[in-house]
């Protein structure tokens, strides 16, 4: 008994030591503070982490410790991510029954009688690049921008908060179904706090307004009523994922054998019916084309935070004289190919029939995408953080500790990337990942 409760003060004061530098980084921090970021994370790692590793813990008390966490960002702006100004532009539009997907908000500022409240103040922050292009974001995540808008009255910050609540309940959500599912898989139901307690899920979701908890909270969702054969209100949920971030789709050929061929067919008409009907109220002849250019833009003009695609430029830049612009364009147009044949070879060389195995795949699937893609923000690891939890690989957790060191960029008045330091942190990456793989290969 005495050592259980030994066990809480340790716990408590970590909680609150953590508390302090989450607090710190809400209000006083700014994105160009590199050494700074570095150090407030590096403390977060190590202190949260081991409030994980107590697993004779309360579950209240560490999924209170988790909201208390979330909850220090509620009515603090976003420092390390610009991308809610446009969140907020787009669920202006929305509110207001004006189809987000036609327009683009460089044109729509200069009609006279705008009905974007704070329209000056959303255009400049989202920068320079957001308000050429039409929006990107599926149709469930944008009728979730028109609630925050509807909800924040007319304010940026009433719309920041209402954000802030959805994804902090669908964090809670994926707590929920996680441990239901991990109970499922036989596996320790504590270990969904991995993802609950990470760093990066609490900087990039609560903090940074990034929609990828409510994607996944659909996605687990979506999981576990697989696991309890429930598999057509499963094909409903898995449409919502999509309809809040598309990466789930890379996944739908890889249900090709977890179930017979009719069932599976079955289950892919209900997943695009739903997508269809979550997608009718924003259709329009102009919809598909502008919303495929924008997403086409990901594989061919965009780059951050890359591995492979960063040695492919450094060998084509230096021994063949490639023209950087023009190698972007041809690596994008390979990209999708290999991403395509990389899910068909899971599909048809793994038997993905048990749960298990089908969620190992999804994680290597989209470890690949990540490797080959030109852009890799940190909040995009948090996917393959929450799919290891389920798995016997951690390699995502390492990842989401290193991938910090890509917020360099910030730090550079021109936004230049530091190749050494990507290089430092995808060498740790790959490097556990080969250990963990010959392991595994030595246990089998």
């Amino acid at each position: 008994m005495q050592s259980y409760w030994k066990l809480h003060k340790v716990s408590l004061i970590m909680m609150l030591l953590s508390s302090v530098l989450y607090y710190v980084f809400a209000y006083h921090f700014e994105r160009t503070e590199f050494i700074k970021l570095v150090i407030l994370f590096a403390g977060l790692l190590v202190l949260c982490f081991k409030i994980v590793q107590f697993k004779k813990l309360n579950l209240k008390f560490i999924l209170a410790t988790g909201i208390i966490f979330r909850l220090i960002f509620l009515i603090t702006i976003p420092n390390l991510s610009q991308d809610f100004y446009r969140f907020i532009w787009d669920g202006e539009l929305v509110s207001n029954f004006i189809n987000p997907y036609l327009t683009i908000p460089n044109d729509l500022i200069l009609e006279p009688n705008l009905l974007i409240d704070n329209a000056k103040e959303l255009l400049v922050g989202m920068g320079d690049l957001s308000p050429k292009y039409h929006s990107n974001y599926p149709p469930l995540n944008q009728l979730i921008f028109g609630i925050a808008a509807l909800l924040g009255f007319k304010s940026i910050l009433g719309s920041v908060v209402v954000m802030r609540i959805i994804i902090i309940l669908a964090d809670i959500g994926i707590v929920y179904f996680g441990r239901k599912l991990l109970r499922k898989l036989n596996k320790s139901p504590h270990l969904i706090f991995w993802y609950f307690l990470n760093p990066l899920v609490i900087i990039e979701l609560t903090g940074n307004l990034h929609f990828e908890g409510v994607m996944l909270f659909f996605f687990v969702w979506s999981l576990y009523l697989l696991a309890q054969n429930n598999w057509k209100l499963a094909g409903v949920l898995y449409a919502c994922s999509i309809s809040i971030k598309l990466v789930p789709l890379l996944f739908l050929p890889l249900l090709l054998n977890h179930f017979k061929f009719k069932k599976s067919l079955a289950f892919y008409s209900i997943v695009g019916l739903t997508s269809l009907a979550l997608l009718l109220p924003f259709y329009s002849s102009e919809f598909i084309a502008n919303y495929s250019k924008t997403v086409g833009l990901w594989f061919s003009n965009f780059e951050f935070n890359a591995s492979i695609y960063n040695v492919t430029k450094k060998i084509g830049v230096d021994y063949f004289d490639a023209k950087p612009w023009e190698l972007i364009k041809s690596y994008g147009k390979l990209t999708p190919i290999i991403t395509i044949l990389t899910v068909l070879v899971f599909t048809f060389f793994r038997k993905n029939h048990d749960l298990k195995t089908l969620i190992s795949s999804m994680l290597w699937v989209l470890s690949i995408y990540y490797f080959i893609s030109p852009t890799v923000h940190p909040w995009y690891i948090i996917f393959l953080v929450l799919l290891s939890c389920f798995t016997n690989y951690r390699y995502a957790l390492i990842w989401s500790a290193t991938v910090i060191l890509s917020y360099w960029a910030y730090s550079d008045p021109n936004y230049i990337e530091h190749l050494g330091i990507l290089t430092v942190e995808y060498l740790i990456v790959f490097s556990f990942m080969i250990y963990e793989l010959s392991k595994q290969r030595n246990k089998l």
